[in-house]
């Protein structure tokens, strides 16, 4: 395998968080699976485990965000659609439920709030597994789909990715419109579209803990999570124990309004970190004007190119375009390894060498797909968000510009609006421990974030990750830090010196990867 080769793969392994890996896994020894499979059929099904009052049957958790399946037990627990109209239309939650090592265990189960607006927490679990292990040693933790994802009744608007295909859609508010009205249309057959925010999802998970018997929670959520963390523990202060906040979304953020400019700021840190080894600075020079200058450059006229798919190793012809860049850019400033690519990538380009980042950008493309249940999420935003959406003009000539604030206020115009509390947006007060994360290049929740959300806490504790991104609970010896937290209850007090021998993510200085 050649030099270039190689970094092909790293960039297709670090693009998408292993997702090219991750999806072939589980097909390494298919006719085995399937033997395996044929076995199980035959066999009766053992008796259902009992937690609190919900009866649950052995389940696998499977994604293809993770080469490694997670056994669990698995259940469904109808909830009322409209809690003011119990009678009426129904949705069946989709739980599941990862017992503790210890039989024993400890009253208060660990729920894993997802991310998103949009993702599924049965799905995401494999990915975000190992971060758990020190945690099941003691405690159960539940995973519940938010409903509108994955099990529980999902919003996915089909063929929604039209506006990927055609790239005039993207910037079209007529187009934006349009699909968005076609996608409510389909999904107001079985939803009604204004009860699945997060609100409504709080008020689920308070009727799962009851379930099972819970009299208080710990609650640790990622990204979006961290806002149905916040409003649970707010509203359902006393069934709350102990709360972990992995790149927080203050109370007081507008869902996209600060895409941008945070998008900007983490790529600016990050690419400064060229400049301070030779060997970047003097090959790749300044990879924040090299992305300006290509981006530029692809507005105007996107470029033409053959490439090798990463995947099938197949010769395709195409072009570039300035959307693929911007979205590579932005996805992959979620990830260290991703974005230690970047530079290199953007140096080839602007050599005219546009191969190896239009091959990234399809794998990336692809992977995304699926990954946000839209309806869901434009439930949420368009109800707790969409008021408050306001474009920045001084945005308008950086990577993403004013583009998502633009589409969501187009979505939102046709979309339905549920109700959203009037403290909704005021930020948390609280004496609970609660434990805040953030990575130190994360592009869409920044530390200023945490900081600005533990100011209001009286028994919490920021902890900002050196050289890291977006979720970071997985990160080094973060895994035992949650399950210290968790078993004691005392953010202030917890060591957390092991953190302070997290490196930073060098840049690629050649296809052979980094500096000696």
């Amino acid at each position: 395998m050649t030099p270039r080769n190689i970094f092909r793969l790293v960039l297709a392994i670090g693009a998408a968080g292993y997702l090219a890996w991750m999806q072939l896994a589980p097909h390494h020894d298919a006719a085995r699976s399937a033997a395996a499979s044929a076995a199980r059929d035959t066999e009766p099904p053992p008796p259902p485990r009992t937690l609190g009052a919900l009866a649950f049957q052995p389940c696998t958790l499977a994604s293809k965000f993770s080469p490694t399946p997670v056994a669990a037990q698995c259940t469904r627990m109808a909830v009322p659609e409209d809690r003011a109209h119990p009678q009426a239309r129904s949705i069946d939650l989709a739980i599941a439920w990862v017992p503790a090592d210890d039989d024993d265990a400890a009253p208060d189960p660990v729920f894993m709030l997802a991310g998103g607006p949009g993702q599924s927490a049965l799905e995401t679990y494999p990915a975000a597994a190992a971060a758990f292990a020190h945690v099941l040693k003691k405690r159960n933790v539940i995973l519940v789909d938010q409903r509108g994802t994955g099990g529980s009744n999902p919003l996915e608007c089909k063929g929604s990715d039209d506006s990927q295909a055609d790239p005039a859609a993207q910037s079209d508010p007529a187009r934006i419109r349009a699909l968005t009205a076609t996608c409510r249309d389909a999904l107001e057959k079985k939803a009604d579209l204004r009860f699945y925010t997060t609100t409504d999802a709080i008020a689920d998970l308070d009727a799962v803990r009851a379930a099972i018997g819970a009299d208080k929670i710990d609650l640790v959520g990622i990204s979006y999570g961290t806002r149905v963390a916040q409003q649970y523990a707010r509203t359902y202060a006393a069934h709350t124990r102990a709360v972990v906040l992995d790149s927080v979304a203050p109370n007081e953020l507008i869902l996209g309004n600060e895409f941008a400019r945070n998008l900007q700021d983490a790529l600016a840190d990050n690419f400064k970190l060229c400049a301070g080894i030779p060997a970047c600075a003097r090959r790749m020079g300044d990879p924040t004007a090299n992305l300006d200058g290509l981006l530029a450059k692809l507005k105007t006229q996107p470029q033409p190119v053959s490439w090798r798919d990463p995947l099938t190793g197949e010769t395709r012809q195409g072009s570039l375009t300035r959307d693929e860049v911007a979205t590579l850019a932005r996805m992959y400033a979620y990830t260290p390894l991703a974005l230690a690519t970047l530079p290199l990538s953007l140096s080839e380009a602007l050599a005219g060498r546009y191969d190896t980042l239009k091959a990234q950008a399809v794998l990336l493309g692809g992977q995304l797909s699926g990954a946000m249940t839209t309806g869901m999420q434009l439930s949420v935003i368009c109800s707790e968000d969409a008021d408050g959406l306001k474009p920045d003009p001084a945005m308008d000539a950086s990577v993403l510009g004013n583009q998502i604030v633009a589409n969501l206020q187009a979505s939102c115009a046709v979309w339905p609006h549920g109700q959203r509390p009037a403290d909704f947006h005021q930020p948390l007060v609280s004496a609970l421990p609660i434990l805040v994360l953030e990575g130190q290049f994360d592009p869409v929740t920044p530390p200023r974030y945490g900081a600005q959300v533990v100011k209001h806490l009286r028994n919490g504790r920021l902890l900002v990750l050196r050289g890291q991104g977006h979720n970071v609970i997985g990160v080094g010896c973060m895994p035992r830090l949650l399950a210290r937290f968790i078993d004691t209850a005392d953010a202030k007090s917890l060591d957390a010196n092991c953190l302070d021998a997290l490196p930073a993510t060098p840049p690629f200085t050649s296809f052979n990867g980094w500096e000696p």
